[in-house]
């Protein structure tokens, strides 16, 4: 009977979970495809790359989204039993809400293997495939290549191995050409800052070539004018949603010997690892409202008071988080700071109706 039970109550609950996630995936695809729409005829940005735009950008969305549709389902789940008084039959045969809940809240493991899932393999390379194409049909200028950035500017051509966060530029190779595409002149650059509309190169290192011989010399900085600026390469940065939590770790460690800021990557980090916890919490949380309300029925009531609930989660998640950024707090703390407080309210709630 153990078994059946779960195995009902958890097909109820995955059922309803996965209706919500396809309202919000229609939902997703039209602000996505509204957002994008500006963009539709610039470079090569055409119908094809829209939609493979906004294809691959679904998966982090549903993402940062899963737990309000997990708590939305269950509550929707629940309610739908209570409402056939299958709830009711339950508690009748000595089911208590303990064991109703401990139900609910294996489905809500198996959820949280699936946002695991879903965080560490679907949305990074999903969303990395999504970010790319679009700037590279933007960018018709640039190309991108396991060597990192190509473009041409003039009768050169550059190389960028790396758009900081600041949108400074690691590892500049400046490949200059006479008229019938003889290399003329080689300009390296450790770093590229712009500052006052141009670019200063750090940790230059310059050859000549000529038919004769290959002069080369090293000097601190110089400045280069290009049509290359920071707008333009913005959208090679990369971006902290983009990223499993083991290439955020690392990516972390790279931007801190770089002197960059790393705050709004160790709050993605955090909120990673903490997304399956936020998944159980939600389940938990819907419980209670289901017990509460199960003489009175409404079920449009229960899904209301989930979409609320919800809606504050997200806010109080983002920010805090952001906020916590801003004046300097512990990424940490801005992301288990809002979880705490919802697994705080669902256990007042499950011992209030205890």
């Amino acid at each position: 009977m153990i078994a059946i039970l779960d195995r009902h109550i958890g097909r109820s609950l995955l059922l309803a979970t996965l209706l919500v996630t396809g309202v919000l995936l229609a939902l997703f695809v039209f602000i996505s495809v509204v957002d994008v729409l500006p963009d539709y005829g610039k470079g090569t940005f055409g119908g094809y790359e829209l939609l493979r735009y906004v294809a691959l950008s679904q998966p982090r969305k549903l993402y940062e989204a899963f737990p309000v549709a997990v708590l939305v389902g269950t509550l929707l789940g629940l309610s739908t039993l209570a409402l056939n008084a299958e709830l009711t039959a339950m508690r009748a045969a000595g089911v208590s809400k303990a064991r109703i809940v401990s139900a609910a809240m294996k489905t809500g493991l198996l959820l949280m293997l699936l946002a695991v899932a879903l965080g560490e393999y679907v949305v990074p390379a999903a969303e990395t495939q999504a970010q790319t194409g679009r700037a590279r049909a933007l960018a018709t200028g640039f190309q991108q290549k396991g060597s990192g950035l190509w473009l041409r500017d003039g009768a050169s051509f550059v190389s960028l191995g790396e758009v900081l966060p600041d949108l400074s530029l690691l590892r500049v190779a400046i490949y200059e050409f006479a008229p019938d595409r003889r290399l003329l002149r080689l300009t390296s650059a450790e770093r590229a800052v712009y500052d006052e509309g141009r670019w200063r190169l750090e940790g230059v290192q310059r050859t000549r070539l000529s038919e004769e011989r290959v002069e080369a010399e090293a000097i601190t900085e110089q400045s280069w004018i290009a049509r290359l600026t920071p707008e333009v390469v913005a959208v090679y940065t990369v971006k902290p949603e983009a990223l499993s939590i083991a290439q955020l770790s690392a990516y972390i460690r790279h931007l801190e010997q770089n002197g960059q800021e790393t705050g709004r990557y160790r709050l993605t980090m955090w909120q990673k690892a903490f997304m399956p916890l936020a998944t159980a919490i939600m389940v938990l949380l819907a419980t209670p409202f289901v017990f509460q309300e199960a003489r009175s029925g409404g079920l449009a009531q229960r899904v209301f008071i989930g979409v609320m609930i919800g809606l504050a989660f997200v806010v109080l998640t983002r920010s805090a988080g952001y906020l916590g950024v801003i004046y300097g707090a512990p990424p940490l703390l801005g992301a288990v700071l809002p979880l705490a407080l919802f697994l705080g309210l669902a256990v007042v709630l499950l011992r209030r109706n205890a």
